[in-house]
């Protein structure tokens, strides 16, 4: 693979986002499957199609565009249809991500993915980076950003891979349970590192 990518993961409310962005301040290319996951279902897009034949018209606004919380609500309640959903969208997503990061210009590339091993897709990237938090402070961050009951953020949770099994697949670990300050530190020594596991240090 002539791209060096590293696969950014974390569970929810971990501020995968807080680290990505990061990166980007130092130049590097950011590839968000959720980003890629919200063009493949937009009005128009074939994913949004194929779901609305399956499911009907419950899952979409007035304005035609996907109700995330309505599908959201339906999927996770049924793992039959979220295996559906799955077997749908992720090989539309996967062959997304691979234009954008070969089209990537930047020293190495981050692939943001919140399943990244749950859904194999660490089998496409270089190294793993995992951003830690723990749970008390997943979900209470979860449930202030989303609006959501602890319910939801624990299906959400109880669906990812567990704290213990990321930690144990990660290359490299940050903890983002302190200060940003310390963030940015961390940040700054791993790209540092990618820069030099890529060749272009």
């Amino acid at each position: 693979m002539s791209k060096f990518i590293v696969g950014l993961t974390g569970g929810i409310g971990s501020g995968k986002t807080t680290v990505a962005n990061l990166f980007a301040k130092q130049g590097i290319t950011l590839v968000d499957a959720d980003l890629v996951a919200r063009d493949v279902v937009a009005p128009g897009a074939e994913g949004l199609a194929q779901i609305r034949a399956h499911f009907g018209d419950q899952i979409l606004l007035d304005d035609g565009s996907l109700n995330r919380a309505a599908l959201r609500e339906l999927v996770f309640n049924t793992p039959k249809e979220r295996e559906w959903l799955n077997q749908l969208l992720h090989p539309m997503i996967r062959a997304e991500m691979l234009r954008q990061v070969a089209s990537a210009s930047s020293a190495y590339v981050i692939m943001v993915v919140p399943l990244l091993f749950e859904n194999g897709l660490d089998k496409l990237v270089n190294r793993t980076l995992v951003v830690d938090i723990s749970p008390e402070l997943q979900r209470q961050r979860t449930m202030q950003r989303d609006a959501v009951d602890a319910r939801q953020v624990n299906n959400i949770i109880n669906s990812q891979s567990s704290r213990a099994e990321k930690l144990a697949k990660a290359d490299d670990v940050i903890d983002n349970q302190g200060e940003i300050s310390k963030l940015e530190c961390e940040v700054l020594a791993l790209h540092q590192k990618y820069l030099h596991l890529s060749g272009k240090a």
